[in-house]
Parts: structure tokens; sequence; C-alpha cells
């Protein structure tokens, strides 16, 4: 396995590297609790000269032709293939995912979703269109601040990053201060693909404090936020001032409802591995599994078996399954909703709030499975994120889609049963994605969430177009 990365870990502003103030903050290595690394605390002030920097670069970039901005982004999309190693490891390094985990998913979904926008804007993309005696016309939106978070750091950078850039906006990117190494290497690669300077910006530092400075910022148009959503409330309050475009991807509470004709085994295995991505870091995870009474023990007994399988372990390790959490403070919250489970009538099916046998260094949780869980539960409807499963059970197919769109969540889901009646269920649960008898991830499909996990989307055309303005000329 490739040493994480040996990037330069500076703020880059203007394409110049800027130490920042002198103050820092250690990135930790969830697995082994040994501060690996660290990146500057950034400032107001540093906010304040890279959205100059945006600015002044905006006009250039936004007059490129299309196929000079499409073909920085393909060389960006190359460069993260080429260094696919080395993105894979700093990942694993500074938030815990399993190295398999890492390599295929961390660092080559990026490389598919940045292709996409190339690809997109190669096709001819229609940047304008006639009504009657109107032109109507595309347009990027301006300076875009991209917040993004620790769980996915490249992945969400990247789903921002290049539709921006495609679009002919330029950015301002804050990482999470939690997992910030792999931001590095993408500010590397970007410059190798020969954006302009000042096109692309990275300022590190916490949320409070660059978060809130960029999304207060009057001179950014738009800010374009992934975390949870207590962290988007804030960031949508704070850009309301200057009644600036919001884009947020927030928290979930995924139901995966198993139909009373579906193939159990499938289902449920399908279900577990959906639930425990990421070591259940993930918003889209399938948290809630809805079985029907009949079917409800033969579940439980499949889920119990297929979790099994999910080693718990060393993350450099090619057999782990699941890693560390990305903290202790995650791990902490993890283990205590576990607790809370239990304390409110749960029973533990597997699993459990106590560390993994044999793992005393580094933030570990046994992956959990519940059962008996009800709808009004703390676990059936907070958003976890860790290893953990509630299994739920319904009595009709009404019920079942009324459990699952009892949440203040609709991000995504999933549907198993016979085709056409899986299908008909999917239509009828209110969330913004959601497969149907395991279909696959499409890099290219918009992503994105109702009620309060978020507005907008990402990938594709749909994300291309959040960072597009349109402007109606009458003739």
């Amino acid at each position: 396995m490739a040493a994480p990365t040996t990037s330069r870990t500076d703020h880059v502003i203007g394409g110049e590297h800027v130490a920042g103030s002198g103050a820092r903050i250690e990135v930790v290595n969830p697995a082994t609790e040994q501060v690996i690394g660290s990146v500057p605390a950034g400032t107001a002030a540093e906010v304040d000269a890279a959205v100059a920097a945006a600015r002044a670069a905006f006009d250039g970039w936004a007059a490129r032709p299309v196929a000079e901005r499409s073909a920085a982004v393909r060389r960006i999309s190359e460069g993260i293939a080429k260094r696919r190693d080395e993105i894979a490891a700093t990942v694993t390094a500074e938030m815990g995912s399993p190295i398999g985990f890492s390599t295929q998913v961390h660092a080559s979904v990026p490389v598919a979703t940045s292709r996409g926008i190339a690809d997109l804007l190669d096709a001819g993309y229609a940047w304008t269109e006639e009504s009657g005696n109107s032109l109507i016309v595309r347009e990027p939106v301006g300076v875009v601040a991209a917040i993004t978070p620790w769980n996915y750091p490249l992945h969400q950078i990247v789903a921002k990053v290049a539709a921006a850039l495609g679009a002919g906006c330029t950015v301002v990117l804050k990482p999470s201060e939690v997992a910030p190494l792999t931001s590095a290497v993408f500010a590397e690669i970007v410059a190798e693909a020969g954006v302009p300077a000042g096109v692309f910006n990275l300022v590190h530092g916490t949320g409070p404090v660059v978060g809130e400075a960029l999304a207060a910022h009057r001179d950014v148009d738009m800010v374009s936020f992934t975390g949870s959503t207590r962290a988007g409330r804030r960031v949508s309050e704070v850009a309301a001032q200057t009644v600036k475009r919001v884009a947020l991807e927030l928290g979930g509470k995924s139901a995966n409802v198993v139909l009373e004709d579906a193939d159990l085994a499938k289902a449920v295995k399908l279900g577990v591995a959906g639930c425990f991505p990421n070591g259940g870091q993930s918003c889209n995870a399938l948290t809630r599994m809805l079985v029907p009474e009949s079917r409800y023990e033969e579940a439980v007994e499949l889920a119990v078996g297929a979790v099994a399988k999910y080693t718990v372990g060393d993350p450099t390790d090619e057999t782990t399954r699941i890693g560390p959490m990305v903290s202790d403070v995650q791990r902490d919250r993890v283990a205590d909703y576990i607790r809370r489970g239990v304390a409110e009538g749960a029973s533990v099916a597997v699993g459990g709030p106590e560390a993994p046998e044999g793992l005393d260094t580094g933030y570990y949780v046994r992956p959990t499975v519940f059962t008996g869980v009800t709808p009004e539960m703390t676990i059936a409807r907070e958003e976890i994120f860790g290893p953990v499963l509630s299994i739920l059970s319904y009595r009709d197919e009404d019920e079942a889609v009324a459990i699952a769109n009892d949440s203040e969540y609709g991000l995504s889901g999933a549907v198993f049963g016979s085709d056409e009646r899986a299908l008909a269920v999917a239509r009828r649960i209110r969330t913004g994605q959601i497969a149907v008898n395991g279909g696959a991830f499409n890099p290219n499909a918009p992503f994105g969430g109702y009620k309060q996990s978020g507005n907008g989307r990402e990938f594709g055309r749909h994300g291309l177009e959040e960072f597009l303005e349109i402007k109606s000329i009458q003739r």
C-alpha cells in the first residue's frame, strides 16, 4: 500500500501556497490515535484574500471556451486516477476507512463523477435555448464557496469543484479540518491540470471561523455545503444575510423496504452492505430495514449472519471491512446511541456499545443490529453515523411506506421486491434517490435530498446546473 500523501498542507490562495497565521490544527489517525499531520487554522483575513483571488479570476475563467474548461476538468479526473493509491492511503490514514473501500470508492468514484462533467460538456450541453422572442442563456453563478465534510473527503470536493469549474465559476474550498490531508493532493492535481491561478483556492480551518466567513462574504455568490443538518441550518442563516444561493446536502435516515415477495437473502445482504459502508459514516446509509411481520425473524437471522462477515480492525489490512470511527467524539456518539436504543426498549441482536475485543487503541465500535425497534425510538429517527442497523416490522405495504416517509430526512433509500411492485413503492417514498433491487450507484444521476436532507443536486447535468444562473434576453 502506498504511503499517505506528503503534499504541502498550506492554504492555496491565488495560486500561491500560504502558510497561514501560525496556528495549526492537528490531524489524528483514528486507528493509531497518533498525529499524522496538521493544517493551518484559517482566519477571516485569509478568507478575504481567497475570495478576492477568486473574484479577480472569475471573468477570465467564465469567458474561456467551454472546451477549455472541459479539458481542464478532464485533466483533473485523469490526475485523480493517476494518484489513486496515494489518495486511498491518505483517506485511510486520516479518517479510518478500510483501504479496500478507500481504493474502490473514495479514490475511484471521483474519477467517474468529474469525467462525467467533462463528457457532458463535450457532448454539447445546451447553454442557450429559444422561447418565443426570448433567448434564454445559462451563465456561471460566480464565486462559489465549497464547504465539504470529513466522511468522503475527496468525493465531496470533486462533486462540487468539477461541476463549478465546468460551469465557469471560480471556487474557494474549505475542507473539513478533521480529514483535510486529501485536499492537499487535490490542490496539486488542480494546479497540474493547468487551472489558472485564483480559479481554485483552498483555505483550511474550522466551520465557525472559515465556514461562517465564507457563508457571510459579500463577494461569494453561492455556498455549496455538505455536512450535518444542524450545520446546514447555520450556513443557511448566515448566507441569508446576503441572499446568496445555497445548495445543501445534509443528513439522512434512509429506509430499506423489503417487500413480501422479495428475495429476502439478497435484500438483507445488500441492506446490511448499504448500512455499513465507510463504517456507517455515510449520509445515505440504509440504517432502517423494514421487513414484513411474517418474515421478521428470518430477516433478523440473516442480518446477524451477514454482520458476522464484517471484520472490524486495522483499516490498512485488505481484509478489514469496518475501520475506526473518524474521531473519539464520533466513537462516543455512536456508543451513546446504542446505549439509548437499549434504554428505550430495543434489543441488541449483535454488537453493543462496548469496544470490539482486542482493539484497545483506535476509535472502534462494534457493528450493531437492533431488533424490536419501533418508529418513535431515537435510533429509528436520528442519524447515528456509525455501523448501527435498526430492523422494524410492518403489517402491509401502506404501513411500510408510511414508516419510510415518517422522517425529517429524505435523502436515499431502497426497495426490494418483484420489479413492478418495487418500482411502484419506490415512487411513493419521498427521497431524492432510491435503489430498486440493488440498483447500482450512477455517477451521472442527480444526488440530493428532500425535506431536511437538503436542497439542490450533485453530479451530471443537474449538478452542473446548480452552478448556473438563467438569464432571459427579449428580442
